[in-house]
């Protein structure tokens, strides 16, 4: 087995950690999702045993670095007695401990743009008006249901009852909207417009197994899926259609997500690998293996400990973080195939960047969540264009432009 060339590790910045109690000690405690506020305001996590914990993120921050930070080393904090009687000035994001009555798997944030109307034109009346200011956080359960919480205040809006199994993942529209895409072990995905009081819209059927992730394109357009198979599912979101299916895996494919400009897509399967593909044509761009020499086919459908568990996209465009079961999270640039930097890591289950792409957080089955800050770097000029072209032009659009082949070849990222 070969080794990675030598990497250094990144920086380690603090924890957050449950109380323990004796019988907490077997399974119920994992954080199998990490979340943060599309404004950076709050950051969420599922801490075992029904609770969700929403912490406002700029004080965590402060907490975890210090005041000017000091240099004192990684802080620890436990949520235990967070509240210490502590004053918080009127305004100032507060910190909630929800009891969601099951099991958390998935949690997302939604906010809200007035401009996006609910696509239920026929219904005058709604019994909510979410205004700008509205935060909302979604709760995929056990028993199949969907929670919204109100985030400011942590009380209950809606109540969302149609699987009939694990909802093991939630997305939002990114463009405000709050239309909301839960996937889940039943083997559908099911679309709420929440802006229509929760209102299921559609139910997408294809996959033969459990879902276990789901992904919006940054315009909203375009949905991506992935599940117990070895396929990767695109559906167009204004049809509700599929697009195509993606095969590549060898194994059931477990995260997804876009990159910041839609041109790219990252997709982390049991196979040991993170594969970056082209959405809008379907072919692989680039393949991280996490094990080497990567396995054969008839091998990558085994147990192993290389298991890729999940994937993030930083919001630069150009570093991508992986948890494998390997204890190591992997800090990734989509021009390497190595890793840019690793970090020890036991029992990850998930992990997601900060909305400043400057900290990763992910989160264990012991309920902790462990945060990281980002390898730094200058995104080259030539980065910045390609990712402003590509978000406003498809692969497609692309290669029709009348310019050099290198600079086609560029821009659709065959260059990786």
């Amino acid at each position: 087995e070969r080794s990675y060339p030598a990497t250094p590790e990144v920086s380690f910045i603090g924890e957050l950690l449950v109380p323990v109690a004796p019988f907490d000690q077997k399974s119920g405690r994992e954080t199998w999702t990490v979340a943060f506020a599309p404004d950076g305001s709050y950051f969420a996590w599922s801490q075992g045993h029904r609770i969700v914990t929403l912490v406002p993120w700029s004080k965590c921050l402060k907490n975890f670095v210090g005041e000017g930070s000091t240099g004192a080393g990684p802080q620890r904090l436990s949520r235990q007695n967070s509240e210490g009687g502590t004053v918080v000035p009127v305004g100032e994001p507060r910190e909630h401990t929800i009891d969601c009555g099951d099991i958390v798997w998935g949690l997302a944030f939604g906010s809200s743009v007035p401009e996006k109307q609910s696509r239920c034109v026929n219904i005058e009346w709604h019994r909510f008006k979410f205004g700008q200011d509205q935060l909302l956080l979604a709760t995929g359960l056990n028993n199949g249901r969907v929670k919204i919480w109100d985030v400011y205040t942590g009380k209950l809006l809606l109540n969302l009852m149609d699987h009939t199994d694990i909802v093991r993942d939630l997305t939002f529209a990114p463009d405000g909207s709050l239309m909301l895409v839960s996937a889940s072990r039943d083997k559908t995905l099911r679309v709420w417009d929440l802006k229509d009081d929760g209102n299921m819209v559609k139910v997408l059927r294809g996959h033969q197994n459990w879902v276990y992730c789901s992904a919006f394109s940054p315009d909203s357009s375009v949905l991506c899926s992935v599940g117990a198979s070895k396929s990767v599912f695109l559906w167009d979101m204004d049809k509700y259609s599929l697009i195509r299916k993606l095969e590549g895996h060898h194994n059931d494919v477990v995260s997804c997500e876009f990159s910041p400009d839609g041109a790219l897509l990252a997709t982390a399967s049991y196979d040991t690998r993170v594969i970056i593909w082209d959405p809008h044509v379907g072919t692989v761009l680039l393949e991280l293996a996490h094990l080497f020499p990567p396995p054969s086919p008839i091998f990558a459908g085994g147990a192993n400990d290389r298991w890729v568990r999940s994937v993030a996209f930083c919001h630069d465009g150009r570093h991508i973080a992986s948890i494998t079961d390997d204890r190591m999270v992997r800090f990734w640039t989509i021009d390497e195939k190595s890793p840019k930097t690793i970090a020890p890591l036991i029992n990850g289950l998930c992990c997601a960047f900060s909305i400043d792409g400057s900290v990763l957080a992910a989160g264990s089955r012991d309920g902790s969540v462990h945060f990281w800050a980002c390898p730094k770097g200058i995104a080259s000029l030539q980065h910045l264009c390609r990712m402003a072209l590509r978000r406003v032009m498809s692969t497609q659009q692309v290669q029709k432009l009348p310019i050099p082949p290198r600079i086609r070849s560029y821009l659709s990222y065959q260059d990786l």
